[in-house]
């Protein structure tokens, strides 16, 4: 490679440089910050480099590079929308972009972006303005353009290049869900122009800027057929938005606008694409939607530095897992994949072990197929789990997590075991979903070691984790925990140790709510859909049917017992039990399954002396379920169960999937207006009882004006 020399620290975050054989480097490497961020405040100095790049008439070529050692762009600083007052202040930053890139897209020398680590939203715009893109074929080279999930659309060109470069309907799958391409999967979808070893990266580079600018092909017949002529494109742009409105059900203003705008340039042409881009971007920055899940974005930010206590973590040596089912073969796998620590699990029966095994061969094994991972990948993370019906090879893992039944006394047995057979030091976490923390602890020699961490099932997709300190739980053993959490690339929330925790305790009475429905006679797919049209992912029938009717009915009891009557569950959940109904995993719950399929059955009306007919509007359904989760996350914050409404938003969002595009429940209450959640709660408490009772720290706020952010 032509001397890059090493770069000196600079107050720039772009460093320009010119090699004797024509070709230009422009190093990227925001002094200070660990990612780079295209920020508005870099305008200037991007603009006196195009300048001087305009002014070389011997210019052969230029190189775009990140001088950080793992990421090339990791987006746009999404803070700087926050500044923004009016949607026209957001358009002129979209164009300021767009311009800037127009001038990188006009130079007359070969720009190839190399890129290695991170390249997405305005990194990938950078890039896709650039004449060609070489990536890093490493594990951690990901392009993408993410703007959906923060409720926008690329406002810097990424909606009018993208479909030119690959074809509308791989623009179209890649802009409207936010999904982010491995370096193999970039160079197969014509993102990238070569994907090469991070070693030669900068060479390789090189050496394509040296070569005559690529001429782009206008694509296969295929592509004409479905975007080049009106009526394939009108085919596709229909088809496209089908599928997105079931997925959103209008509830994502961003993936209308999305739609319209590649459309429109694809129909106008580039110029009037450009401007319709950054007039919809600028409109979009303004709505609840966007602030909604811009305000998730920088929770998990702020989250992420956090140790969850007042201590530093201790070093972790590797995880043993107390159990081969699906919890533990979960655990065992985030541990070893996205942790990179070794797991051993150990299960009383060695069917239990070997199950533990062959559910991680499946699941690396499917990554395999999909070309994810190699087969000698595969056979690296299968030789960090050992599995077992004794303790050996247990006492170099520092953490054990349990994951057997609901058994109190179990548990106890299993935290005596530990204490004795492994080290001092051992972090003892239970994955209970419903016993108390303090009660599993109750006769342990070293109590400060014992914790709550559970996992929602399945372990490898959900991504919450709630770790639950008792009252003896050392500062040292939770930040432990939160850390060893996060390795496993989940976002962990600490709660207090109270019945239900957090998560469950504000699901139950809104599934409760559901079932009552049910019970007065609205079918089951109405109440379902109600629920999906409101933005949660599954409605509570279902939801119901996948945690499983058994799990539901033994929660229940524990939470009434220890919250009171508004958590005692209708009678259908015994009945259901009785009839061998315990949801999916049974092959019948409300429900009946066939494969992937699952269709309403009929007798469950009979069992609960039904005739289903719709009374109530689907809107006021969804209202009535959750308006019980809205009030118990307000108990749940004012008796100390979540820290902040931050956390109890992450906890909805993230556990249970809470409509993000309304913020958590916190977020929405403050959007609503605590007076009229009040008015709200009393009026549906006036109409079906005393469950609904607004609790007394909304009633305060409501009479103070008060708001929880």
């Amino acid at each position: 490679m032509t001397e890059v020399a090493q770069q000196s620290e600079s107050t720039s975050a772009f460093t320009l440089r010119f090699a004797d054989n024509g070709v230009a480097w422009l190093a990227i490497d925001v002094p200070g910050e660990k990612m780079n961020t295209l920020q508005a405040s870099f305008d200037a100095e991007v603009s006196e480099a195009l300048t001087a790049l305009e002014a070389r008439k011997d210019l052969k070529g230029l190189v775009i590079y990140s001088g950080k050692p793992d990421n090339f762009i990791a987006g746009a600083d999404v803070k700087m929308l926050s500044a923004c007052q009016t949607a026209e202040e957001a358009e002129t930053l979209a164009r300021r972009g767009q311009e800037l890139f127009a001038r990188l897209e006009a130079l007359s020398a070969h720009v190839v972006a190399a890129i290695h680590g991170p390249c997405l939203g305005g990194g990938l715009e950078l890039a896709l303005a650039c004449h060609s893109r070489v990536v890093s074929d490493d594990d951690a080279t990901r392009l993408g353009l993410p703007e959906v999930q923060l409720g926008l659309l690329p406002g810097s060109g990424g909606t009018q290049r993208l479909p030119r470069l690959v074809g509308v309907a791989n623009a179209l799958d890649m802009i409207l869900t936010g999904k982010q391409l491995r370096a193999k999967k970039a160079k197969k979808l014509g993102v990238a122009d070569d994907c090469v070893p991070k070693s030669v990266l900068l060479d390789i580079a090189e050496e394509l800027a040296l070569k005559s600018k690529p001429k782009r092909k206008g694509g296969d017949w295929k592509e004409w057929a479905m975007a080049k002529n009106s009526l394939g494109r009108n085919f596709v742009f229909d088809q496209a938005a089908k599928k997105t409105r079931e997925k959103t059900r209008g509830n994502y203003p961003a993936t209308e606008a999305i739609l319209e705008v590649i459309k429109h340039g694809l129909e106008h042409g580039m110029k009037k694409g450009l401007a319709q881009e950054a007039k919809r971007f600028g409109e979009l920055v303004r709505t609840p939607e966007s602030a909604a899940l811009r305000s998730i974005f920088f929770a998990v930010t702020e989250m992420k530095k956090e140790n969850g206590a007042d201590a530093e973590p201790k070093p972790l040596t590797g995880v043993n897992v107390l159990g081969g089912g699906l919890m533990g073969a979960g655990i065992a796998h985030v541990s070893v994949t996205k942790a990179k620590l070794p797991a051993h699990v150990k299960d009383v029966s060695n069917d239990g072990a070997l199950n533990a095994l062959q559910y991680n061969f499946k699941l690396l094994d499917k990554k395999r197929k999909r070309r994810i991972v190699s087969k000698s990948e595969v056979q690296q993370q299968m030789s960090k789990i050992s599995v077992g019906t004794t303790f050996q090879g247990m006492k170099r893992n520092n953490v054990v997590v349990e994951a057997v039944f609901e058994d109190l006394e179990l548990k106890r047995n299993m935290v005596a075991d530990i204490e004795k057979e492994l080290g001092e030091d051992t972090i003892f976490a239970t994955n209970t979903s419903s016993l108390p923390i303090h009660q599993i602890a109750q006769n342990a020699a070293r109590p400060e070691n014992i914790v709550g961490l559970h996992y929602f099932s399945p372990v490898e997709k959900m991504p919450l984790v709630e770790v639950i300190s008792h009252e003896g739980t050392s500062p040292e053993t939770i930040s432990t925990v939160v850390k060893l959490a996060r390795k496993q690339g989940k976002t962990p929330i600490v709660v207090a140790d109270k019945a239900g925790f957090y998560v469950n305790r504000i699901l139950a009475p809104y599934m409760n709510e559901a079932a009552m429905t049910l019970l007065e006679g609205e079918p089951v797919e109405h109440i379902d859909n109600a629920l999906v049209d409101f933005g949660f992912p599954v409605g509570p029938v279902t939801l119901l049917d996948e945690v499983g009717i058994d799990v539901g009915a033994k929660i229940g009891p524990i939470l009434t017992a220890e919250l009171g009557e508004r958590f005692k569950a209708p009678d259908i959940f015994n009945a259901f039990i009785e009839e061998g109904r315990k949801g999916r995993k049974s092959g019948k719950g409300v429900y009946l399954y066939n494969g992937k399929k699952k269709t309403v059955d009929k007798d469950v009306y009979k069992i609960l002396k039904i005739t289903p007919q719709v009374k109530m509007d689907g809107k006021d359904l969804s209202i009535r379920c959750t308006l019980m989760m809205l009030n118990e996350a307000a108990r749940c914050l004012d008796e100390g169960v979540v820290a902040s409404a931050r956390d109890g938003d992450i906890g909805s969002i993230f556990g249970i999937g809470f409509p993000p595009f309304l913020g958590g429940p916190f977020r929405y209450m403050d959007t609503l207006g605590i007076k009229k959640v009040v008015e709200m709660l009393e009026n549906h408490s006036k109409k079906y009882g005393d469950r609904f009772a607004p609790c007394e720290k909304l009633i305060a706020m409501a009479e103070s004006g008060e708001t929880f952010y």
